[in-house]
């Protein structure tokens, strides 16, 4: 099967995860597209490929002969996609884009235009694969499993092109933060990884923000207002005043590129109690360092105000930049530019907005950038991956596989 055949056959399972659950996975549709990959990997013919008790899918390939002595290459993606948009089912369709809009749903106005997306203009002449408005795609992730599972086949169908052993990974509930937590790495017994789940074509990403979430929780005193002279103490208003000391320009609606940000994510409460929940976002390790400190210096002025404990504050750091983990080790690098180049796609380095299983793989000890699939707009409606990407991103898996040879280990 071609990387597209997979991926629209992929789309069909809705594989949300839940951000409340407390299962394992955290949604059992997980589980059940995973016990399909990994029929599907059996049928390819790799060692061992099995669904984990965790909901994870591995298999390997092994190397071709005379390569058994080269890394181990890991090739990971995720099954899951974002909560917050509905799932399914997926009304996708293939549209040559000749420019202008695109009618996602006639019925409901649903439209995709380059006003607003102005990234559809260069995809003109291209095959797109699209919603239906209501859903999204699926292409963050399951065009990242589609891309490799294509890309092992061919290797399977062509013994004589060589490479080393390659281990594969299927995790759920990436989006919910937990999709390396499902890897085992010494099971899956590999020297360098790549995770297949970044955007447009030719992106390589092998750095992120250091990442930490924030809750503030404000205690307030409620009297009835009629008597709350001097003593009424209003948690909301005091959530409200701790929000305008957080630098107002350092948002997500106003930063980009390598600049970090301070982004509050709900609200809410009464004059008894009130809570703030924050992320905070910073490339550079000593800034946000100093994010942190910015958010203890406003505690710590409202409590001195309104009372000692009026304020807590509890900071957790969530994951940090894998550059760091990367950069000892440029022939990751190296091997993935020279494999875009191969098929006549020119590699961007492009830093992550966010976060991604790679950094927390990198930090855990597996060394782990992140490559494009080759889709927009993800997590929304909007969504959309060309066909074209489809194609390259597999044939780019199998340079970068069979590109590796004893010069550059």
């Amino acid at each position: 099967m071609t990387a597209l055949e997979r991926f629209l056959k992929y789309i069909r399972y809705d594989t949300q995860s839940v951000e409340e659950s407390q299962s394992t996975p955290s949604s059992d549709k997980q589980r059940l597209m995973g016990s399909y990959l990994a029929q599907e990997l059996r049928e390819l013919g790799l060692e061992n490929a099995h669904l984990a008790e965790n909901g994870a899918v591995y298999a390997w390939l092994p190397a071709t002969p005379g390569r058994e002595d080269l890394p181990v290459i890991a090739l990971l993606a995720h099954m899951d996609t974002a909560p917050r948009v509905p799932g399914g089912p997926v009304k996708a369709r293939l549209v040559p884009y000749t420019g202008g809009e695109i009618v996602l749903n006639q019925e409901k106005g649903i439209v995709m235009t380059p006003e607003e997306f102005p990234d559809l203009l260069d995809q003109v002449g291209q095959t797109l694969v699209v919603t239906g408005g209501t859903t999204l795609l699926g292409a963050d992730d399951k065009a990242g499993i589609a891309e490799i599972f294509a890309a092992v086949e061919v290797l399977c169908r062509n013994p004589k092109r060589p490479h080393g052993r390659v281990a594969l990974c299927v995790t759920p509930d990436e989006e919910v933060g937990r999709g390396a937590d499902y890897v085992d790495l010494k099971k899956l017994g590999a020297d360098f990884g790549y995770t297949v789940d970044g955007g447009l074509l030719g992106t390589l990403e092998y750095e992120n923000f250091y990442a930490a979430s924030a809750k503030v929780t404000f205690h307030g005193v409620n009297i009835h207002p009629g008597e709350g002279k001097g003593k009424l103490r209003n948690a909301c208003l005091m959530a409200s005043q701790f929000v305008s000391l957080v630098p107002p320009a350092e948002d997500p609606a106003h930063t980009a590129g390598y600049e970090g940000f301070y982004h509050l994510c709900t609200m809410t409460g009464d004059e008894s109690r009130a809570e703030l929940a924050w992320i905070l976002r910073d490339h550079d390790r000593e800034t946000f360092a100093a994010r942190k400190e910015t958010f203890r210096q406003i505690t710590t002025f409202l409590c001195q105000r309104y009372g000692p404990g009026t304020v807590e504050l509890t900071l957790t750091d969530s994951y940090y930049n894998m550059k760091e983990k990367i950069l000892p080790h440029p022939q990751l690098l190296t091997w993935a530019r020279e494999a875009f180049r191969k098929v006549g796609v020119e590699p961007r380095d492009v830093p992550i907005r966010g976060g991604t299983d790679g950094a927390q793989l990198s930090w855990r000890g597996l060394p782990c950038p992140n490559l494009s699939t080759g889709g927009g707009h993800f997590h929304g409606v909007y969504e959309y991956i060309p066909t074209r990407s489809l194609e390259k991103m597999t044939e780019m898996l199998v340079e970068l596989l069979t590109g590796i040879d004893e010069t550059k280990k």
